[in-house]
């Protein structure tokens, strides 16, 4: 495989990370401002990149897409609406305002009317209900209000070619959410002095931030290759690149999350600073369509 985005894709990834950095949340008390979330919704809308997948879409351009949103904490529906959107492709669905179920939640359900999930080879669809409190503040969860009724079945394949998607999507965001918060650990270790001195020109910090910039490469690189894998490798090989990728990219985003936290000190435990929002919404793309190694060491499907 070639890991180089076309230059159709770094547009596509400009275009995103513009939005993210024009409309996502600058801090915490920006969560709760009414006109930028409509504005970011709008603009959301306008670009069409919840319907990637019907249009034509990669999953690498799904993964790029993704990974700019996360690392920018955009906080309006997308992964699941994109995820849906490949489902409901796949079943004949209407268009219509959907996201994705996991267990008895809907993801990114703020707007949403309609759910759709796969259990087994069959897709049932049912209605978003109440949302409810979650601990990722960039992303709202609903109660699913059943009962569900079957719209479809997909063949084994497809299932684990949607599965492989669905675990890439959520890797994508773990990359971005680990960028998000090392360029916020970076950005603040140049301005923070101790001792007279920035406390990035200590090795103790810098050597932190070094590690952190380490572990977010070798989780590009796994991603890469998984969301590549999604239309190019059969669908079992797929689904286990995107195994691998999640759990790679997981563990790599909780510490990097982490170590922000910590390189912000005192202040890194506070309600105002966005470290812990990054944090919040890298644990919880972790328990999204979770996975073992037991299932990666013995390629279950």
């Amino acid at each position: 495989m070639d890991a180089r985005l076309t230059t159709e894709q770094l547009e596509l990834r400009a275009a995103a990370a513009r939005l993210a950095d024009d409309l996502g949340p600058g801090s915490v008390l920006d969560l709760d401002d009414a006109e930028r979330l409509a504005r970011l919704e709008k603009a959301v809308t306008a670009t069409g990149w919840r319907t990637l997948r019907s249009d034509g879409a990669s999953g690498v351009e799904v993964a790029v897409v993704a990974e700019e949103f996360g690392r920018g904490l955009v906080d309006v529906p997308f992964l699941g609406p994109v995820l849906a959107d490949d489902l409901r492709g796949r079943t004949g669905e209407p268009d219509g305002s959907w996201t994705v179920a996991v267990g008895a939640d809907a993801l990114d359900s703020r707007g949403i009317e309609r759910v759709l999930t796969l259990e087994g080879a069959r897709v049932l669809a049912g209605r978003v209900g109440t949302l409810t409190p979650g601990a990722d503040l960039t992303r709202r969860t609903a109660e699913v209000v059943g009962p569900l009724e079957t719209v479809g079945e997909l063949a084994e394949e497809e299932a684990d070619r949607w599965r492989a998607l669905a675990l890439v999507v959520t890797a994508a965001d773990l990359v971005g959410t680990s960028r998000g918060a090392h360029r916020l650990a970076c950005d603040y270790a140049k301005v923070r002095e101790q001792y007279g001195k920035a406390i990035g020109s200590y090795q103790a910090v810098a050597h932190l931030l070094a590690e952190s910039l380490a572990l977010i490469e070798g989780s590009v690189s796994v991603l890469r290759h998984a969301a590549w894998a999604v239309d190019e490798l059969e669908p079992a090989e797929a689904l286990r690149a995107a195994r691998i990728a999640k759990v790679y990219c997981a563990r790599a985003a909780r510490t990097v999350c982490e170590t922000s936290v910590q390189v912000h000190g005192g202040i890194g435990n506070t309600w105002e600073c966005l470290a812990h929002v990054y944090l919040r919404r890298a644990l919880t793309s972790t328990h999204l369509f979770p996975v073992s190694l037991k299932e990666i060491d013995l390629g279950l499907s």
